[in-house]
């Protein structure tokens, strides 16, 4: 039953409902392309064990007329971020070896709850820091899409895995977790959905922390429609997390049957970077023109702080990230390397349990956050923060969503930008400020490049209006009509 690989988490749930096939067929169709494309190393964690029995469960409850929903029964990976109960949790980290959590993750917790497969725990850019998936202690991830010219592609980062294993249909679905782009980039670069909720929409409890102001959970699909059954799935109020914000979570695929009439998009001139590739301008004008055909009227805006946004977010980012890593430090939990002194063994435990880009973002957050500097550094960034936030206010008094690039070229070669951290960082340069606001933004795949890569557009809504994104991101989809696939 291989062509179950093919299916789109909607299409396996309207199977799965007339019964067309078990949801066990459906997992060990996805086990085994798992098991056939492990040099795409998409997976930190394989769960089989797990994936079968909740599959079995699921065929048992539908046998019995108790469906828990459109969920029960469709397999998913999750990025190695979220804590699952008695499943290896490493961020990607080698520091975290040997971490078993004894609890879930609310998103997680959602999914299993709601009857959904794990298949496994998709491989990362350690921590979530990176934007290539190179960073992992347990290797790169491989783009799907490669290779070209004899090199291996990188898939994006940090969700690189998730993205990898969507894209090869290795898993109809999976769920990311985006800080500056970590969903949206590698959704781009590996030619699948990726989405962003408003930060506060998903709880971020059980979810291995790098930039607590930033960092949010969403879905990878390959559909928007697919995106828009996840996210209803994963989206809740959790009073365990501070920032979980007690808004009802709409019917979004209701949502989907709008269409593009009546919006004002607002296409923010400020996005236009030097040097931008012209076939990323010229894909960027004809997304505008699909929404213009569609019934929206299309409005030039202003975002004057963009230019800033990259340095804030490389601030205050690794800021965070100093504070919630310390907490790594070889007594608790995970790794640790002794030492004749309790000091040494912080040392030795840190020195090799982080690898560069982790202790690269330590050391700037730490610098950030000195005596001396934390007014000159991080405090300037928060309020740079808070003029990109008014911006993009001011913009939606007149706009309904923004339209932009995902990123600034499609997916490099693996090794091409290790040597240059700058250069690295400019892969987030589309995606960061509307994480710095804290809005929803979505990744749909529109075009190839001239290489014959994937070429992602971006939608950014108003906070906590997923509803009216996922509109106007199946208008783009269905335009678009984007039917390339990764070489499987």
């Amino acid at each position: 039953m291989s062509d179950l690989t093919d299916l789109t988490l909607t299409e396996a749930a309207d199977g799965l409902a007339r019964g067309d096939f078990s949801s066990l067929d459906l997992t060990e169709a996805f086990l085994a392309a798992m098991e056939a494309r492990r040099d795409l190393n998409a997976f930190i964690t394989e769960t089989p064990d797990i994936a079968r029995d909740r599959a079995r469960a699921s065929d048992a409850r539908r046998a019995e007329g108790a469906t828990r929903g459109r969920l029960d029964g469709l397999p998913y990976a999750a990025k190695d971020l979220y804590c699952t109960e008695a499943v290896p949790t490493t961020a990607g980290s080698h520091i975290l070896d040997g971490f078993v959590p004894t609890y879930e993750s609310t998103v997680t917790a959602n999914l299993r709850d709601a009857g959904m497969v794990m298949l496994g725990k998709a491989n990362l850019d350690e921590f979530a820091m990176g934007s290539s998936n190179v960073t992992s202690h347990h290797g790169p991830v491989r783009n799907p899409w490669g290779p070209r010219n004899g090199k291996d592609l990188v898939p994006g980062g940090s969700s690189g895995g998730s993205a990898a294993a969507v894209a090869a249909r290795l898993a109809p679905a999976a769920i990311g977790t985006d800080t500056g782009g970590s969903i949206r980039q590698p959704a781009a670069f590996c030619g699948i959905v990726g989405l962003k909720p408003t930060y506060g929409r998903c709880s971020r409890w059980g979810i291995v922390a790098f930039a607590s102001s930033l960092d949010q959970a969403g879905p990878m699909t390959r559909t928007v429609a697919d995106a828009a059954l996840l996210l209803g799935g994963m989206a809740s109020h959790d009073p365990r997390d501070s920032t979980s914000v007690p808004v009802p979570v709409p019917d979004y695929i209701a949502a989907l049957a709008g269409g593009a009439r009546g919006l004002r998009v607002g296409i923010p001139g400020d996005y236009a970077v030097d040097g931008m590739p012209s076939e990323i301008k010229a894909l960027w004008e004809a997304g505008a023109g699909w929404l213009g055909e569609a019934g929206a009227e299309i409005v030039d805006v202003a975002l004057p702080h963009t230019r800033y946004a990259l340095p804030t977010y490389y601030i205050i980012a690794p800021a965070e990230a100093s504070s919630n890593l310390a907490r790594y430090d070889g007594v608790r939990f995970g790794l640790r390397v002794p030492g004749d002194s309790l000091e040494t063994m912080y040392e030795n435990t840190r020195g090799a349990g982080f690898g560069a880009e982790v202790r690269r973002r330590v050391l700037i957050g730490t610098y950030a956050l000195s005596s001396g500097y934390y007014d000159a550094y991080y405090l300037k960034a928060q309020r740079v923060r808070a003029r990109i936030a008014e911006d993009f206010r001011r913009a939606f008094e007149t706009v309904d969503l923004l339209l932009t690039p995902t990123a600034p070229s499609a997916a490099f070669a693996i090794g091409d930008k290790e040597d240059d951290p700058i250069a690295m960082y400019l892969n987030d340069v589309f995606t960061v400020p509307t994480s710095l606001a804290g809005l929803p933004g979505i990744s749909v795949p529109a075009g190839l490049s001239g290489d014959g890569l994937p070429l992602g557009l971006h939608l950014i809504g108003k906070p906590f209006d997923e509803s009216t994104l996922l509109r106007a991101a199946g208008v783009l989809e269905r335009t678009a009509d984007f039917r390339a696939s990764a070489s499987v």
